[in-house]
Formats: C-alpha cells, structure tokens, sequence
C-alpha cells in the first residue's frame, strides 16, 4: 500500500499564517499527496536513481525495478549484475553507487538503519559516506523515507523554479533562499512540497522568472546531485 507524507491543518495554518502567496497556493492546490518509501534502502536507490533526470524518467525507471525485483533490498540488487541494473535505465555510474552502498549495508559496515536516530545534519553528514551521495540525495532521503518535517533544499533545481515562480525572482541566491527556509520553518517539508507542484505547473498563471540564456552552442551540464 502507498504511504504518503504526513501533514496537516496545524502545517498548513501555520504557512499560511507566515506566507501569503503561498497560502493562496495551498488553497489552489489543496491536499498534496506525496509518496514516501519508509525502507531506508530502497528510498536511497530511489535517490539515486533520480539523481540530475527528470520525474517522468525517474518513475519510468523505478517502475521497472520494482516490478522486476519487488522489494528493493541490498540482496536482491547485489543478486544482479551491473549490466542487469544499467538495462533498467540506470547510468553504469549510478549502478556503481548502488551496489557500493549495497555491499556495505549487507555486510554492517554502513548502519542505515541508524539514520532514524541522528539529526539532519547527522544524516547528511553519514550519508556523505556512500559514494555518490551528496546533500541533495540525502535531503530527498529525509523528506520521502525518514519524513523528517523541515527539509527544504537548496540543491533542488524544482524547488528554485517554484520559488522563482510564487516570488517572480529572476534568480535564488543562497542569502535569498535562507530567508524563505526561515520562514516556512519548522514545516520546510511541506512548504517543498507545494514549491514542486508549483513548479510542475499545478497553478496556472504562474511563470518562471528566469533569464533566458543565450544559446552559445554549448550544452549546459548539471552539477552536484539535484534533479534539474
């Protein structure tokens, strides 16, 4: 059965109470239901998987490991070959991450399940551990498996195109995205929720401010481990 993340009026009075435009959003929209993965393993890979792709490929490629593999456990990836997982859609690179954070799970070398008990900040910092892992991955991991109520990043291109959009910013600086991770806290979580159906056009209306950049013949590469 789907589990989705838990919020409710005491989340959404209290954004609404900090945020104008954001409450006229949440009124818009309503009721977000965002799937999480409770299986800290498998919500890791989810992670991985849906480093710097699009939604619609990632849940293109989760919907056929799980329907291959049913659950998502250390075992059962390191049961295929690298060649077995890149069929499903996944980079070789990604595939390494996988069975690397995979061995070490199976063997307790890493204690994933000790994640539950650390602060974010913990978290991000163990996670870091695993190869290919970066903030992003782990901001991801506590929001959709640990449910942690306050996460809103910063590496995430989705939730910078939403605030661009609510905002009409035409750019997210660092200093401007700390004040709005201020005011939405301790309910960030929520707050990113409804910035990515923003961002995925659930109001209409709403554009996105940023310049348009001058095509120069070069392709634009996509860094760190957020989905663009």
């Amino acid at each position: 059965m789907e589990q989705f993340f838990p919020y409710g009026e005491q989340e959404i009075a209290y954004l609404k109470s900090r945020d104008k435009r954001l409450g006229e959003v949440i009124d818009k929209v309503g009721m977000v239901k965002r799937r999480v993965i409770p299986d800290l393993f498998a919500a890791l890979v989810h992670s991985i998987v849906g480093q710097q792709i699009s939604t619609k490929a990632h849940e293109t490629i989760w919907r056929k490991m799980t329907g291959a593999l049913g659950e998502v456990t250390p075992e059962k990836v390191l049961g295929l070959s690298p060649e077995e997982l890149q069929a499903f859609g996944i980079t070789f690179k990604k595939v390494d991450y996988i069975r690397s954070a995979a061995r070490k799970i199976a063997s307790g070398e890493f204690d994933i399940h000790a994640l539950r008990t650390m602060s974010d900040a913990e978290v991000c910092a163990k996670l870091s551990e695993l190869d290919g892992i970066g903030v992003w991955t782990a901001e991801m991991l506590m929001l959709h498996s640990l449910q942690r109520p306050d996460v809103l990043s910063f590496g995430d291109l989705a939730v910078q195109r939403g605030l661009r959009m609510l905002y009409h910013h035409r750019k997210i600086t660092r200093p401007l995205f700390e004040k709005y991770r201020r005011r939405y806290s301790p309910y960030g979580s929520v707050a990113c929720i409804y910035l990515w159906a923003v961002s995925a056009g659930a109001v209409e209306g709403l554009k996105d401010y940023a310049p348009k950049e001058k095509n120069d013949g070069r392709k634009r590469k996509n860094k760190g481990d957020s989905r663009p």
